[in-house]
């Protein structure tokens, strides 16, 4: 998720980029979750978006799926470039942090390089990089 940046930055950095803070995994990452069973994965991906951060968001662009194990299991989460509407961040057992960064701030802050990768899918999408 993304929002435009309330200031002048350089072309890149005129976006701000939504990181969740995680409590079990004590991790920063991109807001994601788990579909229920028979749902449509964008319409998924809006819920989780909206449960983790409390905002509701445009989709965009669909991003790269990415692919990974987890505890021995595969694991698939696809990506959508969702501009940020209306909504307002509480902290909940989930997620405790909420976080809105540029690009260079947010791929600094991630956790995992395989979430680094995808601000540069952000950005090409956006025609940004």
């Amino acid at each position: 998720m993304w929002r435009r940046a309330p200031h002048d930055a350089p072309h890149a950095e005129r976006i701000e980029i939504a990181l969740v803070h995680r409590p079990k995994y004590d991790d920063w990452s991109h807001p994601k979750g788990k579909l229920k069973r028979g749902e449509d994965v964008l319409r998924g991906a809006l819920r989780e978006v909206h449960e983790e951060t409390g905002y509701d968001c445009v989709p965009g662009a669909r991003l790269p799926t990415v692919r990974y194990l987890a505890n021995g299991r595969p694991k698939e989460v696809a990506y959508w470039a969702a501009e940020a509407a209306d909504g307002h961040f509480v902290p909940n057992a989930e997620v405790d942090r909420l976080l809105w960064l540029p690009p260079s701030g947010a791929r600094l802050r991630l956790t995992r390089a395989r979430d680094r990768a995808l601000v540069d899918d952000l950005l090409a999408a956006l025609h940004m990089a």
